[in-house]
């Protein structure tokens, strides 16, 4: 679906985040006639008012009786379409569609998008978007960074680039399946659980998170042969094209091998990690994709400049290393960020909202490898799952296996972590789990981290080379 479509029909914006001022403003700017229902809260009205759009009606309540009225509603896409009022509205005939489906229609002339490489998966996928950008950057090309990662596709509706690496969450896939048009390539980083709040189970999770490689059909799926559910993948409609396996991209230890061939030493790379330094792979290979010489472009990525909050060391205090992994949103994300530092006495900082994801794995191996002090966060908070991750954690500290308190919040939960460190330990922010409850997003979180911890939280870099360029 076009935006021209959309003219004569009865149409909703469904949440005013960036991405719904985004779509309010690429629809004004094609359709500026079109009357247009914005459902938001009470605060975000106000802001909505101030635009002064005469065409603009404003809603608070989205009910599934409202939403029935719309042919089409643009939702935002933190806003579940399997929320009983948007599954109700759409059995009813409404359509809901997100800007990331608009912006790939409104590009995708012959159903095929040249050079637009999106980047999708539970771990990683900011941190392989930016490093595709840097290196396409490198080749010479001029280049889009957006999406998830920050900057609303839409936002960039008319401009022009050589090439576009776009970001997708979950939330975000199944709209280029649902547009028609097929990227050239697709990279899949990884898949573990995640925003089953949002999607409602597990395997629903799967298959909207999988929907950008089976709906989206693009001409090159880049996965990842490390990852059992990826490795299992068959794509009729697509070539795939194989990372971390011996035949492709892939690491031995700190070396780069492309195949048999040896290309450089990653242990000086700003990629802090195993994990990170596999992206790499990811992007190489899609990078080959398109035609460009990724052996030759490889050694650019030791002038990429890391993503902020992603394993991020923030200094020294009093002998102590503070790190900052605040977008740590699973214990799969915490478990990796653990083996970084395992030659260092480590004290971590767990809990956040509850989204119902099992810990036991996490628990499990705590028993094999353990910090020397876990401190759940949140107690005392309600929908924080940090007391549930204590009691899960209580049995393996009882074995002596590692330190185990509870704090209310992150003031406590530093002064815990210091108090369990000798001289020479880290202090890790890795929660494995999202801000919400206590702060707006995982930024706040970090800066308020990086603050406690006696940093400057405005030095915390924006992410570099959003947008154009």
């Amino acid at each position: 679906m076009r935006i021209a479509d959309l003219a004569g029909q009865r149409v909703a914006l469904w949440g005013w985040g960036r991405e719904g001022r985004a779509a309010h403003a690429a629809l004004r700017a094609r359709l500026p006639e079109l009357a247009l229902t914005l459902f938001c809260s009470e605060a975000e009205a106000a802001e909505a008012a101030a635009l002064c759009d005469p065409r603009l009606a404003l809603e608070h309540a989205a009910t599934a009786e409202r939403l029935s009225a719309f042919d089409v509603v643009v939702k935002s896409p933190g806003i579940s379409p399997y929320r009983p009022e948007a599954q109700a509205a759409s059995a009813a005939g409404t359509r809901f569609v997100g800007g990331t489906a608009l912006w790939f229609a409104e590009h995708a002339d012959d159903g095929t998008m040249a050079r637009t490489l999106c980047v999708t998966g539970t771990k990683g996928k900011s941190t392989t978007s930016s490093l595709l950008a840097h290196l396409l950057r490198a080749s010479g090309l001029r280049t889009a960074l957006a999406g998830n990662i920050g900057v609303p596709l839409l936002e960039l509706l008319d401009a022009q680039a050589d090439a576009w690496a776009v970001e997708l969450s979950s939330y975000q896939t199944g709209d280029v399946a649902a547009s028609g048009a097929r990227p050239q390539v697709a990279i899949v980083t990884n898949l573990h659980p995640e925003h089953l709040d949002w999607h409602g189970s597990q395997q629903r999770y799967v298959e909207d998170k999988l929907a950008l490689v089976t709906g989206g059909r693009p001409r090159v799926a880049v996965l990842n042969a490390a990852d059992p559910v990826l490795a299992a993948l068959r794509l009729p409609d697509s070539e795939i094209r194989w990372y971390g396996d011996a035949a492709g991209w892939h690491l031995r230890g700190d070396d780069l091998h492309r195949g048999a061939l040896r290309v450089m030493d990653t242990a000086a790379m700003p990629l802090p990690g195993h994990h990170n330094r596999s992206n790499l792979c990811a992007v190489l290979t899609a990078l080959e994709a398109i035609g460009l010489d990724a052996v030759a472009l490889a050694p650019h990525a030791a002038r990429f400049q890391p993503l902020p909050h992603r394993l991020q060391p923030l200094g020294e205090r009093d002998g102590l290393l503070y790190v900052n992994d605040s977008i740590s949103t699973t214990p799969m994300a915490t478990l990796a960020a653990l083996a970084l530092y395992r030659e260092r006495p480590v004290a971590v900082l767990v809990g956040g909202h509850d989204r119902g994801l099992p810990w036991d794995a996490f628990a499990d191996a705590m028993r094999d490898e353990a910090p020397r002090a876990i401190v759940t966060m949140g107690h005392g908070t309600v929908a924080q799952n940090g007391p549930r991750i204590h009691d899960l954690l209580a049995p393996v500290a009882a074995q002596g296996r590692f330190a185990l308190t509870a704090a209310r919040d992150l003031t406590e939960a530093i002064a815990q972590a210091r108090a369990a460190l000798p001289a020479g330990g880290v202090v890790l922010l890795s929660p494995g789990a999202p801000s919400f409850g206590l702060y707006k997003d995982y930024v706040a979180r970090g800066r308020d981290f990086a603050r406690l911890a006696g940093f400057d939280a405005e030095a915390i870099a924006g992410i570099a080379g959003m947008g154009i360029a």
